[in-house]
């Protein structure tokens, strides 16, 4: 039976170190072997009736291993975070360490955690913006009406100051696993609208006075801040109560088509989390 060492890293960041001994990957790829040869066919052979000496010889040992490993370490990564009751946040890094023939096996998990968000100062931090804004907003005599901001206008300011506080005062750390995987995302994407453009990289670059590293910091700066915003909003949301009712959502549905509908309702849960963001932004509002 394998074996793991759990190590915390910094920034909610969790290593699994698991060895496998070398009896557990013996049976596994037996097992691996058997479920390709059911799939193997031959000329003279039904599907699944190939003998084990010719599968033997048109299944190359890659295929095994590489279905070995799609099988086994899947398996062994859920049960360890149901074990340890972990809550990843995206897809774990997996790298194997050691995987030779005839000898224990030892691969590495990483995987992102959802970070824990300190809150306690939250009130504090709402009101000094709030005290501060104030300050600015005192009407000035020969100040026309015109010239003063609406209400919606003031609020929108106010909601920002309040997030950057929140952003500059607030504790959350976030993975860098999780920040490395949307930054991925990211060039990947801003690649291939590079290409539709008809541009190169490079040229992309110089027209916007950048190089590869200054953008990757750029990007990583920005993910970090929205993935942080959204968790101390989360948290919030959580901490508030605050929730969204039937009604809310109806609010939603009531001008739209039964076909309209019907589509919005599949995809509630979507709706429901941008109310339930927007009611926590009117909450800190109103703090």
């Amino acid at each position: 039976m394998y074996s793991y060492k759990k190590n915390l890293l910094p920034k909610n960041t969790v290593e699994l170190i698991v060895d496998i001994p070398k009896q557990e990957i013996k049976s596994a790829y037996q097992k691996a072997f058997l479920s390709l040869q059911k799939e193997l066919t031959l000329p003279g052979f039904r599907k699944g009736s190939v003998p084990k000496e010719l599968a033997e010889k048109n299944i190359k040992k890659e295929k095994v291993y590489e279905k070995l490993i799609a099988d086994l370490i899947p398996k062994i990564y859920e049960e360890i975070i149901k074990k340890e009751n972990l809550t990843p946040l995206s897809l774990p890094k997996i790298e194997l360490l050691k995987a030779k023939e005839e000898e224990d096996w030892q691969i590495k998990i990483t995987l992102a955690q959802k970070p824990t968000v300190d809150l306690k100062n939250l009130k504090q931090i709402v009101q000094k913006v709030k005290a501060e804004q104030k300050k600015e907003d005192i009407w000035v005599p020969g100040k026309t009406q015109k010239e003063k901001e609406n209400q919606e206008v003031k609020n929108q300011k106010l909601l920002n100051l309040i997030l950057n506080a929140l952003l500059k005062e607030i504790s959350c750390e976030i993975s860098d696993l999780l920040i490395e995987e949307e930054l991925n995302h990211r060039l990947a994407s801003l690649l291939d609208d590079i290409k539709k453009i008809g541009l190169t990289v490079d040229a992309y670059l110089k027209s916007k006075n950048l190089t590869v590293e200054q953008l990757k910091e750029q990007y990583r700066r920005e993910i970090e801040e929205t993935y942080k915003l959204e968790f101390i909003l989360l948290a919030i949301a959580d901490k508030e109560n605050i929730t969204v009712e039937k009604q809310d959502l109806e609010k939603i549905f009531v001008n739209l088509s039964s076909e309209e509908r019907k589509k919005v309702e599949e995809n509630s849960y979507f709706y429901a989390s941008i109310l339930r963001k927007q009611k926590t932004l009117d909450f800190l509002i109103n703090l």
